[in-house]
């Protein structure tokens, strides 16, 4: 029994007949059109009598079988049938007891097994029928009406477990999609989760070490200069504005799944001018060259481009030693291209090592773009990204 077979044995979904209940009033429809047939008493030697309605009841009770063993149903009917002749009772015909159990046995996928059985009753009742002189003309009319019957009983079971099989197929690929669109639904999640955590990462890694650098200066200027530790402070209190602003927007775009992706409102380059604005006054040293045909770019590259300066620039008021930063943004071909480089003297650190510059090739090749890190020959450090705008740019 295979698993189409299987799946007809159990329990029906709620509202459907159940498959037992259809077996038994097809058991009882094939019962009671034997038993009108015989009662016709057409033909035969021996009158109608309980064997011969025993034998209609028979041929019905073989459709409560035929799920679980469609082929011996098959070859039961046909035995029975054979039997029923050999009894000289009244002439029933071939198509009427046999055709459901036809019907079964192709519904179950049996097709050829009902189409031997088939030729087998149409070979055999045709050898009797000619040797007891019926004529070629007659049998030869009934013979193409009960060979249609058949084909018709066999051709409608097979396209009955073709339906199934293609509803079966259909609620499959429908599970698979809905399995593949959760799946994708759960990597974008993944991926907006990792994305946020850089975020974050820069975000805060930026804003604590330019407040610690402008503490730093206010603790030293406390004494001696007052007008130098009140501007250190101001500088902490208006960086801690702004990181308290940007944190409450990537917040509320949390929250909010219609509103647009956090970095579209967070960060872009129109806020270039303000982040190095609190690398300078640190004390760096901070050229910007722009270019000036710097048209609208896609707002995942914006904000890609804005992390990267802003994590590169972190770097170098942390770990470079250096007095000048030099940023370049400028948009070559169908890329833009950003390069940050200091003139530090502090060890460089690898690319496969901390968590900042291995965000940054990270941010890079999300965009399909590319990023190194490594010492300038004339000393410090350099970062340089390449960032593709898309076909539509």
């Amino acid at each position: 029994m295979d698993a189409t077979d299987q799946s007809h044995l159990r329990a029906s979904r709620p509202g459907q007949v159940p498959a037992w209940a259809l077996d038994l009033l097809l058991g009882i429809a094939v019962t009671l059109v034997i038993a009108l047939v015989i009662s016709a008493d057409q033909g035969g030697r021996q009158p109608a009598d309980a064997v011969a309605y025993l034998c209609a009841a028979m041929f019905g009770a073989l459709m409560l079988l035929r799920r679980r063993f469609p082929v011996a149903v098959l070859v039961a009917t046909m035995a029975l049938l054979f039997t029923y002749y050999t009894l000289q009772y009244p002439a029933i015909g071939l198509a009427v007891p046999v055709a459901a159990a036809l019907y079964s046995a192709a519904e179950r996928g049996r097709v050829p097994a009902a189409i031997v059985v088939s030729l087998v009753l149409l070979v055999v009742s045709t050898y009797f029928r000619v040797r007891d002189g019926e004529s070629l003309a007659y049998l030869g009319y009934e013979l193409a009406s009960t060979v249609t019957l058949l084909g018709g009983a066999i051709a409608l079971g097979d396209g009955a477990r073709a339906r199934r099989a293609l509803r079966t197929e259909q609620a499959e690929t429908a599970r698979l999609i809905a399995q593949e669109h959760a799946a994708r639904a759960a990597e974008r999640v993944q991926a907006e989760r990792l994305r946020i955590a850089r975020d974050l990462h820069d975000l805060l890694g930026h804003s604590l070490t330019v407040i610690g650098l402008h503490a730093d200066v206010a603790r030293e200027a406390l004494d001696h200069d007052a007008n130098a530790a009140r501007a250190a402070l101001s500088r902490i209190r208006g960086v801690t504005s702004e990181t308290m602003r940007e944190l409450r927007a990537t917040v509320k775009l949390l929250r909010r799944a219609d509103e647009a992706p956090p970095d579209q409102e967070v960060a872009s380059l129109a806020q270039l001018d303000s982040l190095l604005a609190g690398a300078r006054a640190s004390g760096l040293h901070v050229s910007l060259q722009r270019d000036a045909r710097l048209r609208p770019l896609p707002a995942h590259v914006e904000a890609t481009a804005y992390r990267i300066i802003q994590e590169a620039v972190t770097n170098v008021l942390r770990h470079a030693n250096a007095t000048t930063v030099n940023v370049v943004v400028r948009v070559e071909g169908e890329a833009l291209q950003i390069a940050v480089y200091d003139n530090g003297k502090g060890a460089a650190v690898p690319l496969s090592r901390g968590t900042g510059l291995a965000g940054m090739a990270e941010r890079a090749r999300a965009t399909g773009g590319t990023l190194t890190a490594e010492p300038r020959p004339t000393g410090g450090f350099a970062v340089r990204a390449t960032l593709p705008l898309g076909a539509d740019q």
